[in-house]
């Protein structure tokens, strides 16, 4: 951006991610340079400058700011004005002040090559310091109590900085300078090695070297890591692995890998340039890549069982680089808690609540703040996709609209699995991290946490709260019980807005929403949707054919139940012409009861649910009869789809009002499953037949731009598949990249759903 300034005085006002990330020492070393005098601090809404000099070198900082801002950080809004000289003789950074708190706050970030260098060299007098870090790298969102980020406003705060640290701190030349966790050895945060009676064994570096060797013996140690408990075993001992999904009570779902290094993922999964990128970027997530048909077989099987991918991470903080160093082996790292439960993050919760699953624990005495899960990531369609969003991610900002500055303040209470929440605040929305499944105890209290926290962070106060239709959602049921304006947002449709918002558009779109369940505006579970979203209202235009879940809830966990209600809807006899695939699931006398209750429409719910259809044809095709994780049978028939290239499709109808009749697919999956065809062709045909039914409906609306969201859409095969086919039709897929396609993203959706609403209604006025 171009300047010609004939002041010689200005005040600059600057928002975004600007704290946290060395925007000051940036400012302070920039105006240093050019030889120009002032102050710069943080202020709750940012960062705020005086600076006085040549209007020229005024210019120049000006145009640097924005140019050369440190890497991590983002200029969301840049306002200066002239101001009277004051005659300042230095530049200096000045202590923050307090006001209305509106600075988006960064992320946890991965330990920067520099601190790396650091604890590996014998002498630095940070050598095998397990918490180093810099304006660079480390701790954030996981230890801040309040705003600004200083730190008297972390959990820091009980950390005296010793002599050299303090140095460090006050060196604008420095790359510690003004970075709030700065710790060293004599005076930061330390290590404990402990037995489950809370009994301390060793301590410092100590505590590391025992852990290695607990876990080099086939030992489960739960490790204090960044935003909370890890539970860590080595990756070539499958009766380790084994021993922790017993303690678990996770007997299916894949366990993350942590690598040592990039070499050894790549000896073991294919990588291209862009997860690369991702693998080594500073956020660090979870990656989820294709094992390599020739993969280490030392790895354990029982890491991700019948999965022809693995989710894998580099360490990202320096005590998972050393202990990975000493290893020099995957280690299987997963959040330390029962399955569904959230992670723990406080060391007397952990003793208690890992005690049956952990033989040791190496812990620390830095405090986190709030939990923070492992994000996980994927690249689909050569671009980012994030599927859960948590350390490295949390949160985010969003800038709203400028006309939307005179808003209410906004709480979205989210979805009722991998719940996450959301506020509007004057001009942004922030998304929480990932929380996850409502129904269990401890998961809803992190999730009154994390509205208090995250309110807290910007003494945010809610006057309306946007939440699911669904009235049994527990998230639904909280908003019920605050006395607050509500607006209710159908769940499909916030889905649509989320991946809007995702992506900055615009309406008018169709958008397509293919997930489990959500609450349906006629009483029945949708799932399968297709919903034109204009500039001030939505409509429901096209979905599935609904048919039975019956026993309801329990056709979730059993997918097999499913399958027999589609079988049924097609008016095959369930005791004489079932599937060979099916025909040792049920007993006779499961058979006639199942067939009586669907005959006499007893105990079942109507849906129109993609997702659900998934887990039916996975049941009939004999690749998922039951499950202990949700989506597990839609993956097994994504995976099935990896041997087979084909753009064969089954037939299928649509009604004059366009209802999708998936009847005619069923017929013909069945006599391809007589004919012996393979379950990966089958399963390629049953891919390919969804992405018709997409392009179909979207000629005959003839909306351009067209929207993919809803957990469906986390399917590799799917998505991929729907976007070329799409682009060969001219029309102009989006889906999503920074909010997740799942549950996860909902809260967003109900915010921007809330803010049309009362645009609507306004409009009206």
């Amino acid at each position: 951006m171009n300047y010609q300034l004939i002041d010689q005085s200005l005040e600059i006002n600057i928002t975004g991610l600007v704290q946290g990330v060395g925007f000051r020492p940036f400012v302070y070393r920039l105006a240093r340079n050019l030889g120009l005098n002032g102050w710069v601090n943080n202020s709750a809404e940012g960062v705020l400058i005086q600076v006085e000099g040549n209007p020229e070198k005024l210019t120049q900082f000006l145009t640097k700011l924005q140019s050369e801002n440190p890497p991590r950080s983002r200029i969301d809004f840049l306002e200066f004005n002239p101001i009277e000289s004051i005659g300042y003789d230095n530049f200096e950074i000045r202590e923050s002040i307090n006001g209305d708190k509106t600075t988006p706050i960064l992320p946890d970030l991965s330990t920067c090559s520099d601190c790396l260098k650091e604890i590996f060299d014998p002498h630095n007098r940070r050598y095998h310091y397990p918490f180093a870090n810099c304006t660079n790298c480390g701790p954030r969102y996981s230890i801040i109590h309040s705003l600004p980020y200083d730190r008297p406003n972390t959990s820091m705060k009980g950390f005296v900085m010793c002599a050299e640290c303090q140095t460090e701190y006050e060196n604008p030349c420095d790359r510690r300078f003004h970075a709030q966790p700065n710790a060293c050895p004599i005076c930061g945060p330390q290590l404990t090695f402990q037995n489950r009676q809370g009994e301390i064994l060793s301590i410092k570096n100590q505590a590391l070297l025992d852990a290695i060797n607990a876990i080099q013996q086939g030992k489960i140690v739960a490790i204090k890591g960044l935003g909370g408990f890890q539970l860590i075993v080595s990756g070539i001992d499958s009766i380790a692995v084994q021993k922790l999904r017993e303690r678990k009570h996770r007997p299916d779902k894949p366990f993350a890998l942590m690598y040592p290094n990039l070499n050894l993922i790549q000896q073991d999964c294919e990588v291209d340039d862009l997860e690369e990128k991702l693998l080594t970027s500073p956020e660090a997530p979870i990656v989820i890549l294709k094992k390599k048909h020739d993969y280490s077989q030392n790895l354990a099987p029982e890491i991700a069982p019948d999965n022809p991918y693995l989710g894998v991470m580099l360490p990202y903080t320096p005590l998972h680089h050393l202990l990975l160093a000493k290893l020099n082996i995957p280690l299987v790292a997963t959040s330390a808690n029962l399955s569904d439960e959230p992670i723990c993050i406080d060391e007397k919760d952990a003793l208690f609540r890992l005690g049956n699953i952990a033989d040791l624990f190496l812990i620390h005495n830095r405090p986190i703040v709030r939990p923070l899960d492992d994000s996980i990531a994927r690249i689909i369609n050569h671009q980012e996709t994030l599927l859960r969003r948590a350390r490295g991610y949390a949160p985010f900002s969003i800038p709203l609209a400028p006309n939307t500055s005179d808003l209410s303040p906004i709480l979205a209470v989210g979805s009722h699995l991998k719940n996450t929440i959301a506020i509007a605040h004057y001009q942004n929305i922030y998304l929480s991290q990932h929380i996850g499944d409502l129904s269990n105890k401890l998961t809803y209290e992190a999730f009154n946490q994390t509205i208090e926290n995250l309110g807290g962070l910007y003494e945010f106060k809610p006057q309306i709260i946007a939440h699911d239709a669904h009235p049994d959602y527990l998230s639904s049921q909280y908003a019920h019980t605050q006395n607050l304006e509500l607006i209710p947002i159908q769940h499909h449709y916030a889905h649509i807005l989320s991946c809007l918002i995702d992506n900055q558009l615009e309406p008018p779109v169709l958008g397509i929403a293919w997930d489990g369940t959500g609450y349906g505006a006629n009483d029945t579970l949708w799932g399968g949707e297709f919903i034109h979203v204009t500039q001030t209202n939505w409509q429901r235009i096209a979905y599935f054919q609904p048919f039975k879940l019956l026993g309801g809830e329990k056709s979730v966990k059993e997918p097999k139940r499913i399958a027999l209600s589609l079988l049924a809807q097609l008016e095959i006899n369930l005791l004489e012409n079932l599937p060979i695939t099916l025909k040792n699931q049920f007993t006779k006398s499961e058979l006639i009861l199942f067939k009586n209750i669907l005959a006499k429409n007893l105990n079942y719910s109507l849906t129109s649910s993609v997702g659900r259809l998934f887990d039916g044809v996975s049941s009939i095709l004999g690749i998922g009869h039951q499950v202990s994780f949700e989506g597990q049978a839609a993956m097994a028939l994504e995976f099935a789809t990896l041997d087979t290239k084909t753009d064969e499709f089954y037939d299928f109808s649509l009604t004059q009002n366009k209802i999708i009749q998936w009847q005619p697919m069923l017929t013909a999956i069945l006599e391809d499953l007589n004919n012996n065809l393979s379950i990966s062709f089958i399963s390629a045909k049953f891919h390919n037949t969804l992405v018709e039914i997409i392009v179909a409906i979207a000629k005959l609306v003839g909306e351009k731009k067209v929207i993919l969201t809803g957990g469906c859409f986390q399917n590799l095969y799917l998505v991929e598949k729907a976007i070329a086919r799409l682009k060969a039709e001219n029309f102009v897929p989006y889906w999503h990249h920074q909010i997740p396609s799942n549950d996860g993203g909902i809260s967003v959706g109900q915010i921007l759903g809330a803010i049309r609403e009362i645009s609507r209604k306004n409009s009206k006025m």
